[in-house]
């Protein structure tokens, strides 16, 4: 079980790297269709004397100014810092934590899981959220945040550190999707694409926060100590957005939205590209967490160490942050984002099947460096695609293909889990659910490509 606790651990922090590398890539894309987006509508609307249409159409007044509200984005980058550190903030003392609440190891677990759970149920209400109202919404994921931290001091229990926790993962989707709008709203264009790589960097700042806080606060009689100065984190990061967003943006973020509320769900969820693209990324990202989460446990009886599979996946996430930087970039200057998804899902396919016949320490290096490299690039690649399809919803969009992932994620991990004890049959199992992926990955190829499929 402790093993268990530890590859969960491991695999947040991937994750979070991962999510921080594929939000700098497909923010920046993002924002670039966004404005395109937006001066089509207002030329559309000067061309019919559609005043409503201009009046929600800020995008010639979006670069008349040169000035950034680079303080906005200083107190939204402590402000998702502050959400990763409640993410990860029991994992580095899980065995002191379990002691302290009177709890098992697996149900101090859940107090970091319930985050990609509740991201499940909420990426798209979020979305909606963000594309109609993006400082309120910003806001009220702040509010959530740092309500949820405090909820954990009402008693020093393990009852009320999952109810807090339940109520601060509730506010990350609010906050985690907000970086296309502050850019539009808050940043000159030649200042976002810097703007967004430290607001990406920002999240998984926070995971090292909460590991690093974890770690200089070792024992059960500091459980306490830890979970305050957590909650004091998120309220003073909170208020830090609060203020910011109080000041004059270059332009109305509220305004600049294209689509929004159930308008923008209509415009994600009704494209049938975007709905394809959810298809697709369900396994492969699905396969990545589980990869991720079970590594340690799934190599141990082939004799690899608990220190040297944790080398591995941290090199497994260096592949994949370079990947994501170069992959994503080659294949959209070549129009080859299906073959590079193809590959990458062929060789991830591969990898696990390779692990489940000949597992070793050797054969885990050479693998699983190349699935990072290959695979994670092709979350941003897909949500690339979804932006270009419905950029007038981008971000309830991009709420829908994160939910699909999580979900995979959910329900692979769960496969694998049974069979945990049994790597070569759960090296197995992820071999052949990946697969399933290039079906999927066709059928929207087909739709996409039609001449290219006959």
């Amino acid at each position: 079980m402790p093993e268990l606790t530890t590859a969960r651990r491991r695999a947040r922090g991937a994750v979070a790297v991962g999510v921080g590398a594929v939000a700098t890539v497909m923010i920046r894309r993002s924002v670039q269709r966004r404005g395109e987006a937006l001066g089509r509508r207002a030329r559309l609307a000067g061309e019919n004397g559609n005043a409503r249409v201009a009046a929600t159409t800020t995008a010639p007044q979006v670069e008349q100014h040169t000035t950034s509200r680079w303080s906005v984005f200083l107190a939204y980058g402590l402000l998702a810092a502050a959400t990763q550190a409640l993410f990860v903030n029991y994992a580095p003392v899980t065995q002191d934590a379990a002691r302290h609440f009177g709890v098992s190891i697996g149900a101090i677990g859940w107090l970091s899981q319930v985050f990609p759970l509740v991201y499940v149920l909420l990426a798209v209400p979020a979305g909606i959220a963000l594309d109609r109202f993006l400082r309120p919404a910003l806001v009220v994921g702040a509010v959530l945040t740092a309500s949820g931290a405090f909820l954990r001091l009402v008693a020093d229990d393990f009852t009320w550190a999952f109810t807090g926790q339940v109520v601060a993962a509730a506010g990350q989707p609010f906050i985690l999707n907000a970086i296309p709008g502050l850019a539009v709203g808050y940043l000159a264009e030649k200042h976002r694409a810097t703007g967004i790589a430290a607001a990406s960097s920002a999240t998984f700042a926070g995971m090292v926060l909460g590991y690093l806080l974890g770690a200089s606060l070792p024992g059960e009689s500091h459980i306490h100590t830890l979970t305050l100065v957590t909650a004091l984190i998120a309220m003073d990061a909170g208020l830090c957005v609060v203020a910011a967003l109080r000041l004059p943006a270059r332009t109305s973020p509220e305004s600049a939205s294209v689509t929004s509320g159930l308008r923008a769900f209509r415009a994600a969820f009704g494209n049938r590209r975007v709905r394809r693209l959810c298809g697709v990324v369900v396994i492969p990202m699905g396969t990545f967490i589980a990869l991720a989460t079970f590594v340690q446990p799934l190599l141990a009886p082939a004799g690899v160490p608990e220190s040297t599979a944790g080398l591995i996946l941290a090199l497994t996430m260096i592949a994949g942050v370079i990947g994501c930087a170069v992959v994503p970039v080659w294949a959209d200057r070549r129009g080859r984002e299906v073959q590079v998804m193809g590959a990458a899902i062929a060789f991830t396919a591969g990898a696990c099947l390779h692990l489940a016949l000949v597992p070793s320490t050797a054969m885990a290096f050479l693998t699983l460096l190349g699935t990072g490299f290959v695979l994670l690039p092709a979350l941003p690649i897909v949500l690339s695609l979804s932006e270009r399809h419905a950029p007038e919803a981008e971000s309830t969009a991009a709420g829908l293909v994160w939910m699909a992932g999580n979900l995979g994620g959910v329900l692979l991990t769960t496969a694998v889990g049974l069979f945990v004890s049994r790597p070569a049959i759960a090296f197995g199992v992820l071999a052949a659910a990946t697969l399933l992926a290039l079906p999927a990955l066709r059928w929207f190829r087909k739709l996409e490509h039609p001449d290219a499929l006959g």
